[in-house]
């Protein structure tokens, strides 16, 4: 069963490039609502532990020194449906394939630099909340 809540991060290459007002405008004007949401930097060892489950792929080391790189905007969403209707919000993970007017297809500059992190599944939208919110900053 489809829960009403997802997880994103605006990252380095979209807070970097000025894009996170635009990108929160859009997802509010997506229908979600912002029920965390905190501005912060991720260490490499926080960014190793939150790709930890692509530690074995050959990508994991760049992934997680763009993930450190800069600072980050990490949010909890809240929306029916909202897993599925976010990830049709931002596009596919290639800029250069996502549809138009996804946020991805706006703000993103390449597959690695894809402006937006959003959770692929319920579960991992409630994995992912909890590795940067406590229940005291949920709203």
């Amino acid at each position: 069963m489809a829960t009403n809540r997802t997880f994103t991060m605006i990252k380095p290459d979209a807070v970097k490039n000025g894009h996170t007002g635009a990108i929160l405008n859009d997802i509010i004007a997506g229908g979600f609502k912002i029920v965390a949401m905190k501005y912060t930097r991720l260490s490499a060892e926080k960014a190793g532990e939150f790709y930890a489950v692509h530690k074995e792929r050959p990508f994991y080391g760049e992934l997680v020194d763009f993930m450190s790189s800069g600072p980050i905007v990490a949010a909890i969403l809240e929306k029916e449906n909202a897993v599925e209707d976010f990830r049709k919000l931002i596009g596919h993970t290639d800029p250069t394939k996502a549809e138009p007017g996804t946020i991805r297809n706006k703000y993103a500059k390449s597959i690695d630099a894809n402006a937006v992190h959003g959770s692929d599944s319920d579960e991992n939208a409630e994995i992912e909340g909890n590795f940067y919110f406590s229940a005291f900053e949920r709203f």
